[in-house]
């Protein structure tokens, strides 16, 4: 038996997830120091920030472009 095996979760209930990750982030809280946390949020900032700025644009005009979005919110949009 490998050492994943044993800590695969299996099937449960919402209670015994929430406890599952509860338990995860406390002993990630305490093994990780202030300056790692800080590196780890700056790090998820600046990968998401730049796919957020080119993502979620895209995602917009594709809308507007395809006349899925009413003419009103597409004028609102151009305001912006």
């Amino acid at each position: 038996m490998r050492n994943s095996k044993q800590y695969t979760p299996g099937p449960a209930n919402a209670g015994q997830l929430c406890r599952f990750w509860s338990a995860h982030v406390d002993a990630l809280d305490r093994h990780l120091s202030v300056n790692r946390w800080a590196l780890a949020a700056v790090t998820v900032v600046m990968i998401a920030y730049p796919i957020a700025r080119i993502v979620i644009p895209a995602i917009l005009h594709d809308i507007v472009a395809h006349d899925i979005v009413p003419d009103v919110v597409r004028t609102v949009l151009k305001l912006i």
